[in-house]
């Protein structure tokens, strides 16, 4: 599908420009480099009013020590809850800073401690280095709540796109090995199936992420396990778990113009059909990251980030306070 100028949403069409510009680079692994390597200037920038750490947290799977940025409230006594942030970037590129709007809001919508892993990229290190990035950063969090005045049970697990797939991957593990209670799941738009074999996957040539950029960052992620033969583990692409029983409640949106439209739909369709509690909206005239790019003047925009913190409050208020 083709998606043109005036499909998308009508206060997102002056983007328009910046958003094809943006696509190039990314169709191409030397745009992708470009933009790691420009992510990397924000490295350690601060949030005003927020207490802000940067800690070194041990790889358990022999990569080099994970750079894992921490926010707080100020001056905060009581333990508080732990909120893991998945970047996102097509698991390639990207960084915690680039997501600084949203750790603060998390923050200001209901306290909590925002740990966020600036974990390996797939230009570099493939899956799993990635995944094994953010795991261990859980469990280190676990381990280190007295420092961190947390506490170390009813983690929420938050991403976008990438770092949707990660927070859906990372949920699954901790169903799994019952080392992590998660509280509840926010997989925003995630990046979760490989195979692109859905309808909204398969043929899309939308701004942002298209099915070209969509197969070029897979195949990155994915690199290490096809030369070695393996098979792809639900782990790597979460859309390919087949069981999703003992699931945490789930929150997550996506626009009906991007690739992950339908692999998002079916994800919520098989939680909702085991029972899992589901907060969920499909928004019309969405491009991947449509939230983001105009979060404080498109209507649309506004309207998705307002649904992720509602849904937020309402969710901490059930299953974390």
């Amino acid at each position: 599908m083709k998606v043109t100028k005036d499909m998308i949403d009508s206060e997102l069409r002056p983007f328009w420009s910046q958003l094809k510009a943006m696509t190039f680079l990314l169709e191409r692994k030397w745009g992708m480099r470009l933009l790691l390597w420009l992510g990397k200037l924000t490295n350690g920038k601060a949030i005003e009013g927020l207490q802000c750490n940067e800690h070194l947290v041990p790889s358990t799977s022999g990569g080099p020590p994970i750079r894992v940025r921490v926010f707080a409230p100020a001056g905060h006594t009581e333990p508080l809850p732990v909120l893991l942030y998945v970047h996102g970037g097509g698991y390639v590129i990207g960084n915690p800073e680039m997501s600084l709007d949203l750790i603060e809001r998390f923050i200001e919508t209901r306290p909590c401690v925002v740990v966020a892993p600036d974990y390996r990229k797939a230009l570099h290190d493939p899956f799993p280095a990635g995944f094994d990035d953010c795991y261990d950063t859980l469990l280190w969090a676990k381990a280190n709540a007295q420092k961190l005045v947390a506490r170390d049970d009813k983690f929420i697990i938050a991403g976008h796109s990438a770092g949707g797939g990660l927070t859906a991957a990372l949920t699954l593990k901790a169903r799994d090995t019952k080392e992590i209670d998660v509280a509840f799941q926010m997989p925003i738009y995630p990046m979760i199936d490989d195979r692109q074999t859905s309808e909204s996957a398969r043929d899309i040539d939308s701004p942002v992420w298209n099915t070209k950029t969509n197969e070029l960052a897979w195949d990155l992620y994915l690199s290490g396990l096809k030369e070695s033969g393996s098979s792809v583990p639900a782990y790597a692409a979460a859309a390919r778990n087949n069981d999703y029983s003992g699931f945490p409640p789930t929150i997550t949106f996506v626009g009906d113009l991007e690739p992950f439209r339908d692999e998002t739909v079916a994800y919520v369709k098989v939680l909702r059909e085991q029972g899992v509690e589901v907060a969920f909206k499909l928004f019309e005239g969405g491009i991947h990251g449509f939230d983001v790019l105009a979060m404080k003047t498109a209507k649309i925009s506004k309207d998705a980030i307002e649904f992720s913190f509602q849904s937020y409050a309402q969710f901490y208020d059930a299953y974390v306070s």
